[in-house]
């Protein structure tokens, strides 16, 4: 049975096409992944099934009562709501059904008896609703999703407001599967999610019932969940059975069969084309002339889409750092109050550090921290002698309306215009990506401004946060051989062991360190 259908979709920004007659269907019990390159639609299609945007064309249908969860990368949250308040907002419809009960038994009070029976029925049926969905287990569930997802820890009457990005992500995450909706809706949930965390959301999809759609370059974490991929490219969306290693090697023999029936096609088109032109002006050769124009005006022509530009991240080493490059004495990192006890850290030239645990615990505290960005609560931090950082911030918050090449510009001056242009296309940029607004952009294309920002300025040091995060999967591959290839230091948190662990020399986990209970 088909829970979502959509039919000849076509969508586009301005002059940009996103889409162009795409049909997909999705069947009751699929577990999707939807996957492409950084900017290919993603999540323009979550938006456009969610009702979010209207398509320019074309038409989506929902079966009737079905209830839809989606969790999208720019959901809000509001001051002032506990983490508890809102987990418990997933079941605000029981909580409604609870106030008619409350309103029916104040009516019982003045009922006639005829009045009396019909309500008793009402409030039979409303009661029947709660004991079915679980309403006096509420509490319970709250508490399982939320220690499966670390915000038991973090404490569930702190303001959501005076959460991190990642902890505000699975506040999110975690309200939208208590809602168990029949249809799931995931745009990148394990962004911001530690290792731990992962592994319980992979054990909860392996689990779920109902059908799902989800969006992640993680290809570990999607393969172990997902039974189909839709694969979004050069305006289509293509179904493919199985997993994503079946996927690649489908879709790569796929690909060398049309360019070999692309190339066979050009030599016939070009023999044809030759035979016409020699022969069309000449009496006894006309007649077949004619028959050859015939038979290449019939000809249905194969088009190739033209190759996206493929990223390349090599960064600029600047000159040899001090043999010191931070060292950390009785540090105490925090805000209002301590994250961790006195910290005593060294980092020296050449060593790679990936910092770990899970979130919440002030891994980019202590980034900031060691930069100086932020005061110590206690203690110091010496930095060495020569230092050039070079900093990947993991939220950038305000929205940006400058274009890419605005954004560039602004930090290379003395770049010309066509310099530019080619630093953002090295990054995987397409022209009309380059020319587009920052904050248009999905969060991957985002990404490869900031990061080619960052390779082309000379850097003894790199402190990344989170740079994998939004990445498509060609882009973390690329970036992963060029963080392997520097030869500078690198202090990088990361939550994905198969990025980071074939990059770095020593593993820092935070949770060694940290006063809160994990």
């Amino acid at each position: 049975m088909s829970v979502l259908t959509v039919k000849n979709m076509s969508h586009g920004f301005g002059d940009r096409a996103i889409f162009e007659d795409v049909s997909f269907r999705l069947l009751k019990g699929e577990k999707i992944g939807l996957i492409g390159a950084n900017g290919e639609g993603k999540s323009t299609f979550m938006n456009i099934v969610t009702g979010k945007l209207m398509p320019d064309e074309g038409k989506i249908e929902w079966s009737n009562r079905v209830r839809v969860g989606y969790l999208d990368q720019h959901a809000e949250l509001q001051r002032g709501q506990s983490i508890k308040d809102v987990l418990k907002g997933a079941f605000q419809y029981l909580f409604d059904i609870e106030n008619e009960i409350l309103k029916i038994s104040d009516k019982m009070a003045e009922a006639t008896p005829e009045e009396l029976e019909k309500l008793l029925d009402d409030m039979g049926s409303l009661q029947d609703m709660l004991d079915h969905n679980g309403f006096y287990v509420i509490d319970a569930k709250v508490e399982e999703v939320a220690a499966g997802l670390g915000l038991k820890d973090i404490g569930l009457d702190k303001d959501v407001m005076d959460l991190s990005g990642g902890q505000r992500t699975k506040v999110l995450l975690a309200k939208l599967l208590l809602e168990t909706p029949d249809i799931l809706l995931l745009d990148e949930p394990t962004n911001y999610l530690d290792e731990q965390h992962i592994e319980w959301l992979k054990r909860f999809l392996q689990n779920y019932e109902s059908a799902f759609v989800l969006i992640s370059h993680d290809v570990p974490f999607l393969n172990s969940v997902i039974n189909l991929i839709y694969h979004v490219e050069h305006l289509k969306l293509t179904r493919y059975v199985g997993d994503y290693e079946n996927f690649k090697r489908i879709h790569e023999a796929n690909k060398k069969q049309l360019e070999s029936a692309y190339e066979r096609q050009k030599q016939e088109i070009s023999k044809l084309e030759e035979f016409v032109a020699r022969n069309k002006a000449r009496a006894a050769t006309a007649g077949m002339a004619k028959a050859r124009q015939k038979k290449l005006d019939k000809i249905d022509r194969i088009e190739i889409a033209g190759e996206k530009p493929k990223p390349q991240f090599d960064f600029k080493v600047g000159r040899t750092a001090g043999k010191l490059i931070f060292e950390a004495k009785d540090l105490v990192i925090g805000y209002n109050e301590p994250l961790t006890k006195p910290l005593n850290l060294t980092m020296e030239r050449g060593q790679k550090i990936a910092l770990v645990g899970a979130n919440g615990l002030g891994k980019s505290t202590l980034l900031k921290s060691l930069m100086g960005l932020i005061p110590a609560l206690e203690g110091e931090v010496k930095k060495g002698d020569y230092l050039e950082l070079g900093y990947f911030e993991q939220e950038i918050k305000d929205a940006n309306y400058n274009t890419c090449i605005e954004e560039v510009w602004n930090e290379f001056p003395g770049y010309s215009q066509y310099e530019v242009r080619a630093a953002l296309a090295r990054c995987g940029l397409t022209t009309k990506h380059i020319e587009s607004k920052v904050v248009v952009l999905s969060g991957g294309e985002q990404a490869k401004v900031r990061l080619c920002k960052l390779i082309n300025r000379e850097r003894n040091v790199l402190i990344l946060d989170e740079p994998t995060n939004h990445l498509d999967v060609e882009a973390k591959d690329e970036l992963k051989r060029a963080l392997k290839e520097y030869k500078g230091s690198i202090l990088l948190v990361c939550h994905e062991p198969e990025f980071y662990e074939d990059v770095v020399t020593d593993v820092w986990n935070c949770e060694d360190w940290t006063l809160k209970i994990i």
